[in-house]
């Protein structure tokens, strides 16, 4: 469950920066602004965070707001799943993927994001899930609420190398993964992909 003092500060930034993008007075603005940091506040204060290193972060965000959107490629070969090791997390690893780009569709960011991670070419097939992040068991929680695009993906060329977000690409069979990067995959959406991968007439899973 997502803890209420996150949800809480998630709302609260949502409000300002919607307002913010709205506002027709300065008046307004500060009022905006004001709300922004007493979720920053909360969420400092419950995380164990520099409030003002989430302010910076959240005065990044203009517009009305709305969930981000992660895709996450999911590649099998023999009885393996795809997964790259992340620079970052200590090493762990994960699905290849990443935050989709404006002006991208859903299938070119997930195959872009295979492509740069892991350095295969694919074509995404299938959409496999649509998750909540928050309701998926990952961890530490997020700032911002996050949507899991989980795409079924099928080689069409290209071979394993690292590149500058990830130092290895590997396939591992269901039962012996290595240790993972609870942030962005965790394994029981493994083994659901694997699931997936055996009965391929199921229909896509979603929150």
């Amino acid at each position: 469950m997502t803890p209420k003092w996150l949800e809480w500060a998630r709302s609260l930034q949502a409000i300002s920066q919607t307002g913010l993008h709205y506002a027709q007075n300065e008046y307004d603005r500060e009022r905006y602004e004001a709300i922004r940091e007493i979720g920053a506040e909360i969420l400092a204060g419950h995380a164990g965070v520099d409030k003002q290193g989430v302010l910076e972060l959240w005065s990044k965000e203009n517009g009305y707001a709305t969930p981000k959107v992660d895709v996450r490629g999911v590649v099998f070969r023999d009885d393996g799943i795809l997964l790259v090791r992340e620079t970052l997390d200590e090493g762990r690893w994960t699905l290849p993927g990443g935050w989709a780009d404006v002006n991208e569709s859903p299938s070119e960011a997930v195959e872009r994001e295979v492509r740069e991670e892991s350095g295969f070419e694919t074509r995404a097939v299938k959409l496999l899930a649509a998750y909540d992040r928050d309701k998926q068991g990952h961890a530490p929680p997020f700032p911002f609420h996050i949507y899991k695009l989980f795409f079924l993906c099928d080689i069409v060329g290209g071979q394993a190398q690292s590149s500058h977000e990830t130092s290895d690409a590997a396939f591992f069979p269901a039962d012996d993964l290595p240790e993972l990067s609870v942030s962005r995959v965790t394994a029981a959406q493994i083994r659901r992909c694997f699931a997936h991968r055996a009965h391929p007439d199921w229909p896509s899973d979603f929150d």
